[in-house]
């Protein structure tokens, strides 16, 4: 347990039996009469967003989550299948990874949140690179700046398949950085 004014961006805390992390944290007061703090907090499982706010003086749970790594291997339904380094395979359902189904690819890399023994859910690198399989043809003298278009990037699964924005130069088949935590285009690859 940790004072609420101990608590800073970034952490996971166990609140309302939910595990959160705190994605921004503001506060309000004075020394005298004491300090208010306002988080924003993602629920970990289902990404929905809350905000709430504490005393300086509460208490909070604050939980250390252990990572580790992992291979997504394939998808047996409703099973999603990963495989640590030992060869030990885990079977998540689409609630623990829904929020990294569209950058889901066979044999990618990842790292699993455990809490209590057990996978709560995936994290993704914070870049990675996709192939484009379709974009959206351009109008040709369209050169205003910061124009773009829509394109689909591969993944395991076609129900999945993600759209993003992306530059005019950038067309199916090429190979293209994303982030991941924002969801954008980054860059392209080229060989």
């Amino acid at each position: 347990m940790k004072l609420v004014k101990e608590v800073r961006v970034g952490n996971v805390i166990l609140f309302q039996n939910k595990l959160m992390i705190v994605l921004r944290s503001d506060f309000h007061g004075s020394s005298r009469n004491g300090f208010t703090y306002k988080w924003k907090m993602k629920n970990i499982l289902t990404n929905k967003l809350t905000e709430n706010i504490f005393r300086g003086d509460e208490k909070i749970n604050v939980i250390i989550l252990k990572k580790k790594p992992m291979t997504y291997l394939y998808f047996s339904n409703p099973f999603y299948i990963f495989i640590d380094k030992n060869y030990e395979q885990y079977e998540l359902k689409i609630e623990n990874i829904k929020n990294i189904l569209k950058y889901l690819k066979n044999d990618m890399e990842c790292e699993a949140i455990l809490y209590q023994k057990k996978i709560i859910t995936i994290e993704l690198p914070d870049t990675i690179i996709r192939k484009v399989i379709y974009s959206e043809s351009t109008v040709r003298g369209n050169t205003s700046k910061n124009v773009l278009k829509k394109i689909k990037i591969e993944n395991a699964i076609k129900k999945y398949c993600y759209v993003i924005l992306a530059p005019l130069f950038v067309h199916k088949n090429d190979l293209i950085e994303i982030d991941t935590r924002t969801n954008e285009y980054k860059k392209i690859i080229r060989n």
